[in-house]
């Protein structure tokens, strides 16, 4: 039996039962489909106003493109249109869950349609909610021109700003693997480091990286027990991933791809194919290195002496070191990438566990006299340790037939108690815990909260207008705005996707908080009697 081979129950949904308990089966999932395929059309519509243009693209000298980026009309529809599109694109996420609600024989293949009609449009959008897909042209123009991209940034180029990078990675070093370097090198071969043929082309290996997802993400959750459409539903079909993975062309995709990949082949007793397949994810990204050691444990089989166990995870290592240490040869990339490990990006996003809490301790701590800053440093340094630990504990405790759940579990802490979290990070685990069960309890309804949270914040961060346009609302405030109607909508005035958060209709929650408020009142006043009784008593 193999590590994903005990079909151990983790979740609540399993092949041929309700997933969703809140939502009875509809059916008719080719609505949803359609819905999400109309907000795939706006959001490529919207994205030709407000997403990222390269100056030195073609496409910025075309009419239609003018108008859409230099008139406060065209900024204002396009910008609402790529808002309302996100938005929809979520609701129809949501609605083919609770369509697909029995997950029977054919909901793969409706999950699976639904995933290439909302694709679609995304793959020949304009870049959105990120613009790093530009300066992966820049990183491979370094590697083309004979300059090591692990020891200078992208403003040793010649003319590098017109290429669309964002200026903070001017003189950043790259965070990426040498595979993904020879690929960009190879992107930037084959179209002369054109801007739109090279998002292009990008977009694509990024495909590679959906496309792996899709066929090992359900094959891997059924070694579980688990519904392979759900997981994939879960997984692949969200907005959040489609947008991040496909729109915006991260290379984190094709990353996840090949991680997702290995850990199937090794769950199925194919280790060394699983360990060179999540070596190529490091070379990608080195982030997935935390995989390595839960490989080990596979390998080790379910009755494995200690001894066994760090045999398998010195091998497991080596194998993938020497790999590494040969891939770093053409182009003398050397080892350079592993910076990315042991020199992590400094500062903290406000909106990560390990920043918020950061800095709430830091105004408190002002508050009363105290250093609040070094205080809050020493919280999130803590929250890192504190990851760290768990990823020990979980790859030297726990039952083998749990192994990837061990791993997920382990990769959600390293990622959730950084003090840095961009969006699509969360995209990193979701997969591992997808296939090891997310029930249809608070888990889920955490997913959605987080999905939909990181969806409306890119709709209004990520959003590009020159300063020289007039607009009676700034974009981000409209998309601002825009975002949050709709999600009020989603959870209190639709009647399908309200039920997924909140049981009951708003007039009957209102009705319900208001007779509590009242209880709670006569409760007091009734204690105040008595209280006034036994005063007079006394007295």
């Amino acid at each position: 039996m193999t590590a994903g081979g005990s079909h151990l129950r983790t979740s609540d949904s399993q092949p041929g039962t309700p997933a969703t308990a809140s939502a009875p089966a509809k059916g008719r999932a080719y609505l949803a489909t359609i819905e999400g395929f109309i907000g795939s059309l706006m959001m490529f519509v919207g994205s030709i106003g407000t997403g990222w243009i390269a100056n030195g693209s073609p496409m910025i000298r075309q009419p239609v493109v003018i108008a859409l980026r230099t008139e406060g009309w065209g900024v204002t529809v396009s910008t609402f249109l790529l808002t309302l599109g996100a938005m929809l694109l979520m609701r129809s996420w949501l609605r083919l869950g609770q369509r697909l609600a029995d997950w029977g024989s054919k909901s793969l293949r409706s999950v699976v349609i639904a995933v290439s009609a909302w694709s679609l449009p995304l793959i020949f959008c304009v870049p959105v909610f990120s613009r790093d897909v530009y300066a992966y042209t820049g990183q491979g123009r370094l590697v083309q021109e004979g300059q090591n991209p692990y020891e200078v940034g992208i403003s040793t180029l010649n003319n590098w700003f017109a290429l669309g990078a964002d200026p903070a990675w001017a003189e950043n070093r790259t965070p990426y693997g040498p595979y993904f370097l020879w690929l960009a090198r190879g992107v930037v071969g084959l179209t002369g480091a054109q801007p739109d043929a090279s998002v292009l082309l990008f977009r694509l290996l990024a495909g590679v990286g959906v496309l792996l997802c899709v066929i090992y993400v359900p094959k891997l959750a059924e070694l579980h027990g688990i519904n392979g459409a759900r997981a994939l539903w879960i997984t692949v079909a969200n907005p959040l991933f489609l947008i991040s993975f496909i729109a915006s062309a991260h290379n984190d995709a094709l990353m996840v791809g090949l991680a997702v990949a290995g850990v199937y082949f090794a769950a199925t007793r194919r280790y060394l194919l699983g360990i060179l397949l999540v070596t190529a994810s490091i070379g990608i990204k080195p982030i997935t290195v935390l995989l390595l050691p839960f490989m080990g444990v596979m390998w080790a089989g379910p009755s494995a002496s200690w001894l066994r166990k760090f045999l398998m995870w010195g091998a497991t290592a080596g194998i993938s070191l020497a790999v590494l240490l040969l891939s770093g040869i053409p182009y003398n990339l050397g080892m350079g990438w592993t910076w990315a490990i042991l020199d992590t990006t400094p500062g903290y996003t406000g909106y990560s566990p390990s920043g918020f809490l950061g800095q709430q301790v830091e105004f408190l701590a002002n508050v009363l006299g105290l250093p609040g800053g070094t205080l809050a440093t020493w919280l999130r340094t803590g929250m890192k340790w504190t990851a760290i630990g768990l990823v020990l504990l979980l790859m030297f405790r726990g039952d083998y037939s749990r192994a990837v759940r061990r791993m997920a579990l382990a990769f959600t802490a390293v990622v959730m108690l950084s003090p840095i979290i961009q969006p699509w990070y969360i995209l990193w685990f979701l997969p591992f815990l997808a296939v090891t069960g997310i029930r249809d309890d608070w888990q889920i309804r955490s997913l959605y909260v987080g999905v939909t949270f990181f969806v409306v914040f890119g709709a209004q961060d990520q959003l590009s207008v020159w300063g020289f346009v007039e607009l009676p609302i700034p974009p981000s405030s409209l998309a601002f705005v825009t975002a949050l109607a709709f999600t009020f909508y989603l959870l209190f005035l639709d009647v399908h996707t309200r039920k997924l958060l909140i049981e009951g209709r708003p007039l009957d929650l209102a009705r319900t908080g208001w007779q509590w408020v009242a209880e709670r009142r006569a409760a007091r006043r009734a204690n105040a009697d008595r209280t006034s009784v036994d005063q007079a008593g006394r007295g």
